[in-house]
């Protein structure tokens, strides 16, 4: 082989392994997926992950990042904190990831972020509301999701049009449920509503009659319910056996109403949900080409219809990320912190973009998402 080629051959093999280090220039750049694939929050992690895979065949189809495809390297965090901790310490240090997407329940993520501090790497968060995670003072944490105060907020307009005079509320007895009975009691107590009775219930309990048998007997015309869908379905089931007649209104986002329909039958009817993207009416999104496109790859691969209310997180996590290590140049974890705070991109739930939130010189990246109340009547989905 000649001088003149060995040349040729070395100056190939360092722009190859530009971005990617030696002996890496093929190497797939990895992103850590932390979410509850068991346990009691399975379902929505289960859709979550199958929209971060579509995500992840569409990238790669179109030529990866950097010359280089991404792998989504996913944990089972099991519903449990103690689980999600040892996910996200296997997928940084085992695994080596520059960034991670997680870890759906507000509980999990909270658990989750000392660890990001403690090894500096950032994770995108796609689905928990907890004030918490923004604003405690870690720079690491990257949110798409919407807070439970914003959420609150949004809803805060439709409480007349609504005519509630009293609520009650039952949650969760995590960081989910607590953070958003505290904001949205609080929100409708500004508003001049009583408020009365405020039950919780064990993220893995399936009889709820005694919580629903104070709030059948409080008066109240509304009542809040801040729960993951499996929760939900058995709530409106045994809330039609009591017969409690107060409204049901689900907060969260994380209800699925077309799996009500299909698991609580005519339990769901006239219950309302607020949801973070309307697959039943794409138009409605600030970017419908790309929700119906996202509903056409979701249904084609056959998954549950009712889960694209928790798929698109997925989907918008990791083009999300995607776009920060292209703007980074290189799949190194302050790179990636670095330029997620100036990524725009257009998500199926709207415009992604940070604004700041936390203490001074920590602070955390919030985006400000769509909010959307729907309603579920004679067995189908419909606008309110």
């Amino acid at each position: 082989m000649t001088r003149k080629l060995l040349t040729a051959l070395g100056a190939t093999a360092v722009a190859a392994g530009f971005f990617a280090g030696p002996g890496a220039a093929q190497e797939p750049i990895r992103i850590g997926v932390t979410q509850p694939l068991t346990g009691a929050f399975a379902a929505s992690g289960n859709y979550v992950t199958q929209g971060a895979k579509i995500a992840e065949d569409e990238i790669n189809a179109a030529g990866g990042v950097l010359g280089r495809k991404i792998q989504l390297v996913i944990e089972d965090n099991k519903s449990n904190p103690t689980e999600a901790v040892a996910t996200a310490e296997k997928l940084i240090v085992r695994d080596k990831v520059p960034v991670m997407m997680g870890a759906w329940s507000s509980t999990l993520t909270l658990a989750v972020m000392p660890k990001l501090m403690e090894y500096g790497v950032p994770m995108l968060v796609e689905t928990s509301s907890s004030g918490k995670i923004t604003t405690s003072g870690n720079p690491w944490i990257f949110r798409i999701s919407p807070t439970s105060e914003m959420e609150a907020r949004a809803f805060a307009p439709l409480v007349k049009k609504l005519g509630i005079k009293r609520a009650d509320f039952l949650s969760t007895n995590n960081d989910f449920g607590l953070g958003a009975a505290k904001e949205f009691s609080g929100m409708l107590k500004s508003q001049g509503v009583q408020v009365g009775a405020m039950e919780t219930m064990d993220p893995k309990a399936t009889d709820f009659s005694a919580q629903l048998a104070k709030i059948k007997g409080s008066g109240a015309d509304t009542v809040f319910v801040t729960t993951a869908v499996e929760q939900i379905t058995l709530i409106l089931k045994q809330a039609k056996e009591q017969q409690v007649k107060a409204r049901i209104i689900t907060t969260g986002g994380s209800n699925s109403p077309d799996q009500l329909i299909q698991q609580a039958g005519d339990a769901a009817n006239g219950s309302l949900h607020l949801v973070f993207f309307t697959p039943w009416f794409p138009e409605a999104v600030r970017n419908p080409d790309l929700a119906k496109r996202f509903v056409q790859k979701w249904n084609a691969h056959k998954y549950n219809v009712g889960g694209l209310t928790e798929g698109f997180r997925g989907w918008d996590g990791v083009t999300t990320i995607v776009a920060a290590i292209k703007a980074a140049g290189k799949a190194e974890p302050a790179a990636i912190q670095k330029a997620l705070w100036n990524v725009k991109v257009k998500g199926i739930n709207g415009d992604i973009a940070f604004i700041k939130q936390g203490p001074a010189g920590k602070e955390s990246a919030q985006n400000v998402p769509s909010v959307y109340l729907v309603k579920i009547d004679n067995g189908k989905v419909v606008k309110n």
